[in-house]
């Protein structure tokens, strides 16, 4: 909070801005990179599960996605709420919410163990918390960006970030694509 908090009170944003130092968000709700957005609406309730959200095209050269076509989603679900075409319907919800791999879970409580040893000062405890944590959800960036930044990432982990989002097959195939169903536009439909 105390880099965010600056530059949060300075915006004076008119909705809630989250800080999670202890990262509770992410491991409840198995978020896996960033940037994600989350679609809750005003009852507190969970429309569309995190997924992958780019606000603009500043990053389209490097990730290979569009922006247009989330914004677009969004944008409809402000004007049409609960009828939108891109909220869930709650099967679906259930679907993409519910973690029944073990190994997920498992890796976040190494995750949580190797946080808690790294903020007790001891990072080489920490780090082999963190392998496991890697090893076990793969498909976690927030582990290995959050490890990575806290040490030596080649000493300590033998690769670096950008060594794995090229293992991955670089940074167009790093994001998972999102699931937006294909959605006609009223003006657009055959009469």
């Amino acid at each position: 909070m105390k880099d965010a908090g600056k530059w949060i009170t300075d915006a004076h944003p008119t909705y809630t801005a989250l800080i999670d130092e202890k990262h509770l968000v992410s491991k409840l709700y198995n978020m896996v990179n960033v940037p994600t957005g989350v679609w809750i609406d005003e009852k507190g309730n969970i429309v569309r599960p995190n997924e992958v959200a780019f606000v603009d095209d500043r990053f389209k050269n490097f990730t290979g996605m569009d922006s247009a076509p989330y914004l677009n989603a969004l944008k409809d679900w402000a004007k049409n709420g609960k009828k939108s075409a891109y909220v869930m319907n709650e099967e679906k919800l259930r679907d993409k919410l519910t973690v029944n791999d073990p190994n997920i879970l498992l890796a976040s409580a190494e995750f949580g163990l190797g946080e808690h040893l790294y903020k007790s000062g001891h990072l080489q405890e920490a780090i082999p918390h963190f392998k496991e944590a890697q090893r076990l959800n793969p498909k976690s960036w927030n582990y290995k960006r959050q490890a990575y930044a806290l040490s030596d990432a080649k000493r300590d982990y033998g690769t670096t970030f950008g060594e794995e989002v090229q293992k991955a097959g670089g940074s167009k195939v790093y994001y998972a694509p999102q699931d937006l169903p294909a959605v006609v536009p009223p003006e657009k439909k055959p009469q």
